[in-house]
């Protein structure tokens, strides 16, 4: 990834959207040839001279301090994500070993098995798919019957057709699913797993290329999602996302349920089903 293109390109994106009045900037009389913000008006928000915010915007100006920094995000109102996005494209390109394969650990596994009444699973760099529970396989699909290259949320979501009928406003859900893509590609811009996986989805995913252009980043948290199953209907869910200790790089996802709800006996129907039956 080209880091000073990407930084040129987030910068301008983000300013584009901030209107003056937005930003508490008065009206000055000259006509615009921009939607947003200016370069000088940027530059007056953050305290910094027009001239230095221009070189920074072309990716000349060397690295800026944390305290400039702060000041453009601050100028530019960027969210959590988005700060820790601008940092990544401003640090000193440094030579990294190579990303090596990623391992869930005996104890997450254990987790997963514990966590049985819930969809529940584990994703890694660039959404790879690491480990998932028996529901989460029934929910979403069957990760582990893919070659474990294709095990992935972000191409699931975006090129297996099914994803489209069983999720949800998921037109809503592909696009975060992009925008987490973007926040690790600005994190690792020298995987190169990462950039196959963007060249593929850009290549298959009518949808893809414009949601990434919009330069959009988004780390999960928390929220809602709805799934249509194709045996018991409608499955509402609030999910958690937590990185467990000690790695980083790793996301426990867990779909939770309302005790006693409709999802609930759904889930419980559809563990019954799902379960092996032993012998006697």
């Amino acid at each position: 990834m080209d880091r000073s293109r990407e930084l040129a390109d987030f910068l301008r994106s983000r300013r584009a959207r901030i209107t003056p009045d937005r930003a508490g900037l008065p009206a000055d009389g000259r006509p615009r040839r921009v939607s947003g913000l200016r370069r000088d008006e940027v530059a007056r928000l953050a305290g910094v001279s027009t001239e230095y915010y221009t070189r920074l915007e072309q990716g000349r100006a060397g690295r800026p301090s944390p305290e400039v920094i702060e000041a453009l995000a601050r100028a530019l109102q960027l969210d959590p994500a988005e700060r820790e996005h601008l940092t990544d494209l401003l640090a000193r390109p440094t030579r990294r070993a190579p990303i090596s394969p990623q391992r869930v650990r005996h104890g997450l596994h254990l987790m997963l098995q514990t966590l049985d009444d819930v969809p529940a699973f584990i994703l890694g760099r660039r959404t790879d798919v690491l480990a998932a529970n028996r529901l989460a396989r029934e929910v979403l699909t069957d990760f582990e019957a893919l070659p474990v290259p294709q095990r992935n949320l972000a191409r699931y979501y975006l090129l297996d057709p099914e994803a489209r009928t069983r999720t949800g406003d998921w037109e809503r859900i592909a696009a975060e699913t992009v925008a987490v893509l973007r926040l690790e590609a600005g994190r690792y811009p020298e995987d190169r797993r990462l950039a196959d996986l963007v060249g593929e989805l850009t290549l298959r995913s009518p949808e893809f290329s414009s949601w990434w252009n919009d330069h959009r980043v988004l780390r999960r948290t928390h929220g809602t999602k709805l799934y249509h199953h194709p045996l018991v209907g409608e499955l509402h869910f609030h999910y958690e996302s937590l990185q467990p200790p000690g790695d980083p790089d790793q996301t426990l996802c867990v779909y939770n349920v309302e005790p006693g709800s409709p999802t609930a006996e759904a889930l419980r129907l559809l563990n019954s089903w799902a379960t092996p039956t032993t012998s006697p």
